[in-house]
């Protein structure tokens, strides 16, 4: 993952760690830190059921999905948990990075990641495109967690092609990502996995050369790794060749100060369980 896209990364996920979640998704009728985790990042889809939240979100395990949903739609509407979650996007970035959200640099980042979504292909992209095509905020600061939040998740369609085109299933990538380091040792329970499920999962990783007796990555397991993160890479140009060369230098300068007041304000643990990395401290 490249610098840009670890900046987009950051600037979208910390929705899902601050402290602000619980209060605004109360106040929206869910209790419960994953109520509020599937209802938010699903709420684009309309009242989308469990398999296609399952499809589309590829990594948990459909019986967690299935907790979820159709439940936290019989508790609140994806237009109130829509809402929510930009009073969490709102109240988190004005504690975390105070005056920073109200300058001009965070007017420009909004105006060209807006471009870049624009002019983003939507074919075989369903949670960005349902992220796109929700209505724009008017405020800066939220105009950019928009389109940051619809950027992520166009990497995100293509990086579960990319597990996909790789043979790599949602329990085998979290295995993989565990053994690698990327992960917290609490994955298997983030993700919903069984412990007989997880151990299923090494072992076809095993049996194809990508992990060791010892549950180490091989060779083949890292190159395997780097081998689908290169192809999400390919297949998340679109946005930043659409700004060209230098929209996308701009847009990394001017998202990096924001991404650093996240960081050390806390916003974002690491390791995390989306195995996003740190972004680099500026030189």
């Amino acid at each position: 993952m490249d610098e840009t896209w670890r900046l987009i990364e950051c600037c979208h996920a910390f929705v899902y760690f601050v402290p602000e979640t619980r209060d605004a998704y109360a106040e929206a009728g869910l209790t419960g830190f994953w109520r509020g985790y599937f209802a938010s990042r699903a709420a684009a889809l309309g009242t989308a059921p469990a398999e296609v939240v399952t499809a589309a979100f590829h990594n948990f395990a459909p019986r967690m999905v299935a907790r979820a949903f159709p439940d936290v739609w019989r508790r609140s509407s994806p237009e109130a948990v829509l809402a929510a979650r930009t009073a969490v996007a709102d109240r988190a970035l004005r504690r975390l990075a105070g005056d920073l959200i109200d300058g001009p640099a965070v007017a420009e980042a909004a105006a060209l990641a807006g471009r870049a979504v624009e002019a983003s292909p939507v074919a075989g992209r369903v949670l960005f495109a349902a992220h796109a095509a929700l209505p724009l905020p008017a405020e800066p600061h939220l105009a950019l967690w928009h389109a940051v939040t619809a950027l992520r998740e166009f990497r995100g369609d293509g990086h579960v092609a990319a597990l996909l085109t790789a043979g790599v299933d949602g329990c085998e990538a979290n295995v993989l990502a565990g053994a690698l380091g990327l992960t917290p040792p609490e994955q298997r329970d983030h993700r919903g996995w069984t412990e007989e499920e997880w151990a299923a999962a090494a072992g076809r990783l095993r049996a194809r050369g990508l992990l060791g007796d010892d549950g180490a990555p091989a060779p083949e397991g890292r190159a395997a790794r780097k081998a689908i993160e290169d192809l999400t890479d390919r297949l998340a140009r679109p946005p930043l060749d659409a700004l060209g060369p230098d929209g996308a230098a701009r847009l990394t300068g001017l998202l990096r100060p924001l991404a650093q007041a996240i960081v050390e304000g806390g916003g974002i643990p690491f390791p995390n369980a989306m195995a996003m990395p740190r972004p680099a401290a500026p030189a």
